[in-house]
């Protein structure tokens, strides 16, 4: 398989997020995974910079997966008898006065 010309190519970088620990600057850096990470910051500082691991958002839909098929199930509550399903007008949900 020949690789595409340059100009066709797409350059989708990784973008990495780092901290400084000397001016308690973060800034986001475009690098190649392969690339040594970053460790000079713009206040001059050298080894002061750390590369900070971002939370992933995963969300795990459908069957299959053990949090969905083994999770605990929510108690289902049943209303009170005689529940209006406000509280304001519901004679049942009214705290008992003492």
């Amino acid at each position: 398989m020949t690789e595409p010309p340059a100009h066709r190519r797409l350059q989708l970088l990784p973008t990495y997020v780092y901290a400084c620990s000397n001016c308690n600057r973060t800034f986001e850096a475009e690098q190649r995974i392969t690339e040594a990470p970053l460790d000079t910051c713009e206040c001059g500082s050298k080894g002061s910079v750390k590369r900070v691991i971002q939370p992933v958002g995963v969300m795990f839909r459908g069957a299959g997966f053990h949090i969905n098929d083994y999770a605990p199930k929510p108690p289902a509550s049943d209303p009170a008898p005689g529940c209006t399903g406000t509280p304001d007008a519901c004679p049942a949900c009214k705290p008992d006065p003492e």
